[in-house]
């Protein structure tokens, strides 16, 4: 009697023990389970993420392909017409079945880091950069002293190459440079210096001019847009930052490509049309940009 019952305590006891290692063990594998989601869950939401930066690096470079052909194309038509380029002109581009607006611009039309006078200087950063007047004075006569101090060999002034050597100015971050970028060009020559031609001028240099009056800005560019230069008044503009320029054969050409998300990415290029270059191109290029746009 006393053995059965042994017998049964026994075998009761082993049950439990196999059943609480069965619980353990579904514990074990409800974990890791878990585990095995949350790793898919992670792994899936990383390649969510690599695939729409691929898909924004495919369409960046797409834009970049488009809007340099419609430039080239627009520079080639140039070439055709042998017309010299004198004030701002608007064009468009069917590329692809993409509609896409191009315009040429004089470089007199931008404000010449290389020339500009320090008032102009001044106005650039206080107006087109939004720097106070006092800090943005004291930049502008960076800007001087860096570009008229002698080079190594004592020959001649020290120049700013490109438009990207502002950055080396004390002041002037990569946000700063930003908002100047589109307004200024670092050409030695045939540019323009101490002022501007309103005439080949865009928007927003044009309210550097006027002193950030906009009914100046408007009625020049609706003079401008209807097509006779001679009509266009300048005299709401500042006569010592704006001066009429003539024709010349350097100029920007940019090209807006429309994105599927409403921005634009630009694309321009700073051209010489002069002797032909190395690979036959009747333009050497001298500058080179891209950027995206927000939207509207």
């Amino acid at each position: 009697m006393r053995l059965g019952r042994k017998r049964s305590l026994q075998q009761g006891s082993q049950a439990y023990s196999a059943g609480q290692h069965a619980g353990m063990a579904l514990i074990a594998v409800l974990w890791l389970v878990a585990a095995l989601s949350l790793m898919v869950t992670g792994v899936s939401g990383v390649v969510r993420q690599e695939a729409r930066m691929v898909g924004v690096a495919k369409d960046r470079v797409t834009a970049h392909a488009m809007g340099d052909a419609a430039v080239m194309l627009v520079l080639q038509q140039l070439v055709a017409d042998r017309n010299v380029v004198w004030k701002w002109t608007d064009t468009s581009v069917n590329y692809q079945g993409a509609e896409i607006s191009v315009s040429v611009m004089p470089l007199s039309g931008l404000i010449n880091i290389n020339g500009a006078s320090l008032p102009l200087l001044t106005a650039l950063l206080t107006i087109g950069g939004g720097v106070p007047e006092g800090p943005a004075q004291e930049i502008a006569i960076s800007i001087l002293d860096r570009r008229e101090r002698s080079s190594l060999d004592g020959r001649r002034p020290e120049r700013f190459e490109a438009i990207e050597d502002l950055m080396q100015i004390p002041g002037i971050d990569y946000d700063l440079y930003a908002r100047l970028a589109p307004l200024i060009t670092a050409s030695s020559s045939g540019s323009g210096g101490a002022a501007v031609n309103p005439l080949a001028a865009p928007p927003e240099v044009l309210r550097i001019l006027a002193n950030g009056n906009e009914g100046v800005v408007n009625q020049i560019l609706a003079a401008r847009a209807s097509g006779d230069g001679a009509s266009v008044d300048t005299t709401g503009l500042d006569g010592n930052l704006s001066r009429a320029g003539s024709a010349q054969r350097r100029y920007r050409v940019t090209a807006k490509v429309p994105m599927a998300d409403g921005r634009f990415f630009l694309v321009d290029r700073s051209v010489y049309f002069g002797s032909r270059t190395r690979d036959g191109l009747p333009w050497y290029t001298f500058e080179a940009r891209q950027m995206l746009q927000p939207a509207s």
